[in-house]
């Protein structure tokens, strides 16, 4: 036989190995052979459960925000009644992410209407905070309470459950009884329950439950008794999953009691946010859209979603609704 030539070989040995490529395509198709096994995983992993098999929704890092269902909220028709006369009461609350303060004016009946509220941010969570940053916040709010009518006697300050876990709080508190004011340090099952008697309605007492998201922590309330905490909505700056944490959420939500569903108050950081995309004028309550009508925006507002949906999805409420004026320090300024 003649001596083959360099170029005839070459081409031998790639007939060869393409004979080798086209037998194991056909006679091993599942071999994974490039793209075509990643989206057979894909596809795999998104498919239905077998039947029998626990179903799971929970999401996964970056399907946040994303509940398993979407649906359309019921409509909300209610108008909180107005206080008749009343006194004018102010708070600050210190919370994870700042200080904020509130002016209400109250009657007897336990009515009241928010009249002014300011947030503002005391670095207290990046603990940039120093004893001259909290003694000159604090003198502005108090000065400006003063000069909108409220009387000395009547500015109270709080401590958010969610600011306690901070590192510099305890030297914040020292500060503020060095000026020699009294610290209100609430427990989260004492702040759901503060939350809960500003938020929820008389008439929604038997059928309604409160929700508040906090940075720090998540609150869950109802009557009578009610109170869980959860992780709050920068759960990811401690390291937990967002998988975890919706299983977390979802769980504690569905110990609400089933008559209790037909409405959730929800208030706290990403509620707002979330609120203020779709609220008409200046009403007071906003319907929040189901957690997956919305698209997230940052990763706090993401593992806020996340919340949101283990709270729908555990509870089976269809009804989330808004208050731009009530939160967990009102409830303290009522209870007085």
């Amino acid at each position: 036989m003649a001596r083959l030539t360099n170029f005839s070989r070459l081409l031998i040995t790639l007939a060869i190995v393409a004979g080798v490529y086209f037998a194991a395509k056909h006679f091993l198709p599942n071999l994974g052979l490039g793209g075509d096994s990643a989206e057979k995983t894909e596809q795999a992993e998104s498919a239905p459960a077998a039947e029998g098999a626990p179903a799971t929704n929970a999401p996964s890092s970056s399907t946040w925000g994303k509940s398993s269902s979407s649906f359309t909220p019921a409509a909300f028709n209610y108008s909180a009644p107005a206080p008749n006369g009343g006194k004018l009461k102010g708070v600050v609350e210190l919370g994870a992410t700042g200080f904020n303060s509130f002016i209400i004016k109250v009657d007897n009946q336990k009515n009241w209407k928010l009249e002014k509220a300011e947030f503002g941010v005391s670095l207290v969570k990046e603990g940039l905070a120093t004893d001259e940053d909290v003694k000159a916040g604090l003198r502005r709010y108090i000065a400006d309470m003063v000069g909108f009518g409220v009387g000395a006697r009547d500015i109270h300050f709080v401590v958010s459950s969610g600011a306690q876990k901070e590192a510099i709080m305890p030297k914040i508190n020292a500060a503020l009884k060095s000026m020699g004011y009294v610290v209100n340090v609430v427990t989260p099952e004492q702040e759901a329950k503060l939350a809960l008697r500003s938020v929820l309605p008389d008439q929604f007492k038997n059928s309604g439950f409160v929700v508040d998201i906090g940075s720090g922590n998540t609150k869950i309330s109802w009557l009578p008794g009610g109170a869980l905490e959860a992780p709050g909505a920068k759960y990811y700056q401690n390291n937990l999953s967002a998988s975890t944490v919706y299983q977390d959420v979802k769980s504690k939500a569905a110990q609400v009691p089933s008559n209790l569903r037909n409405t959730c108050f929800i208030i706290g950081g990403v509620p707002y946010e979330l609120a203020k995309q779709i609220r008409n004028g200046k009403e007071r309550y906003t319907v929040l859209k189901a957690p997956a009508d919305y698209k997230p925006e940052g990763a706090k507002q993401e593992a806020g979603l996340n919340i949101y949906a283990a709270i729908a999805d555990g509870t089976g409420c269809k009804q989330f609704v808004f208050d731009w004026d009530a939160n967990f320090t009102i409830g303290f300024l009522l209870n007085l």
